[in-house]
C-alpha cells in the first residue's frame, strides 16, 4: 500500500516545505520510489528541486482540475526515483474554480489513483491555508505530518489544526492518521525553544518525533541551488537530522522492505 503523507500547517515559514523535499530525497536515498506533490501556488517545492516553472508545461493544476491525466504530469528529478508534479501560477485561482465543482473534496485523490503503484511514498506539500487545496490533500493523504517552528505561538496554531484535522477525519477522511508533528527551526542555544519542545511533547506525547531539526544555514542554502539539503551538504546536521527522520517515518509507515545493498 502507498503511504501518502500530507505536510500540512496553516501557518507559513514553518518548514513545510523545506521537509517535504529533504525527506522525499531522504526517501529515495534508501531505495523508495517517491512522488512529491506541490500543492502551494508559490511552487518552492520545485524550485527547490532545481526546476524552473516557465521551462516545463506540467503541474498539479490541469490534474486537480481534470483537464489532465496524473501520469502526464510528473516530471522526474535529478534525484533517481524521486519525481514531483509541479505546482503552477494557476493554482492561485483553484480555491474559488473548485467552489462550484463537483466532487471537489476529492479530485486530488481520484484523479492520483492510477498512478499509486508506481509509487512507496506520494508527498503532498500543502500552502500555508486551510482551504480547498489543502482539504483535497488531506482526503487524499492516510498520513500527516505536522511542521512545527519552535517560536512562541507554535502550539496554538497547531491546536487549531487539528481541530480541523478531526473534522475532516469525520466527514471525509476516516483513514486520514497523525503520523507526528516535527520540531523544525530548533535552536539549542534557545531557552524558548526547550519550552516550546516541551510544551509540544506534553500535548502530543508519543506523536511527536523524536528527531527535530535544527535551525541550520546549510537547510536554508540548498534550495538556492536547487538540490535538497541531503545532496547539497549530507554532512551538514540539517541533512542528517532529515535522514534520521526518514528513518522513522519508514518505521512508522510499517514498510519493512529490504534496502538495496
Amino acid at each position: 500500500m502507498t503511504t501518502i503523507i500530507a505536510f500540512a500547517n496553516q501557518k507559513g515559514g514553518v518548514g513545510k516545505t523545506t521537509t517535504a523535499i529533504n525527506i522525499g530525497a531522504s526517501l529515495a536515498a534508501i531505495k523508495r520510489r517517491v512522488l512529491l506533490v506541490d500543492l502551494d501556488p508559490q511552487g518552492n517545492a520545485g524550485t527547490g528541486l532545481g526546476f524552473i516553472r516557465a521551462a516545463h508545461k506540467q503541474s498539479v493544476y490541469p490534474v486537480i482540475m481534470g483537464l489532465g491525466d496524473a501520469a502526464d504530469n510528473i516530471l522526474s528529478t535529478a534525484i533517481q526515483g524521486m519525481h514531483i508534479m509541479p505546482s503552477s501560477p494557476q493554482l492561485s485561482g483553484a480555491e474559488v474554480e473548485l467552489l462550484d465543482m463537483e466532487n471537489r473534496e476529492y479530485r486530488l485523490r481520484d484523479a492520483l489513483a492510477p498512478v499509486l503503484d508506481h509509487y512507496d511514498y506520494i508527498l503532498l506539500d500543502c500552502p500555508p491555508a486551510l482551504g480547498f487545496l489543502t482539504l483535497n490533500a488531506l482526503t487524499t493523504a492516510n498520513k500527516l505530518v505536522v511542521p512545527l517552528q519552535c517560536e512562541f505561538f507554535a502550539l496554538e496554531g497547531v491546536q487549531h489544526l487539528m481541530s480541523n484535522v478531526a473534522e475532516v477525519q469525520k466527514k471525509y477522511n476516516p483513514g486520514l492518521e497523525m503520523m507526528g508533528v516535527l520540531l523544525t527551526m530548533y535552536d539549542r542555544r534557545n531557552k524558548l525553544s526547550k519550552a516550546v519542545e516541551d510544551d509540544v511533547r506534553t500535548t502530543f506525547g508519543d506523536k511527536v518525533f523524536k528527531t527535530v531539526v535544527p535551525r541550520n544555514v546549510r537547510i536554508s542554502e540548498a534550495p538556492s541551488h536547487g538540490q535538497p539539503a541531503l545532496f547539497y551538504d549530507m554532512t551538514s546536521p540539517g541533512a542528517q537530522a532529515y535522514l534520521r527522520l526518514a528513518t522513522e517515518i519508514v518505521d512508522a509507515a510499517g514498510d519493512n522492505q529490504k534496502e538495496e545493498k
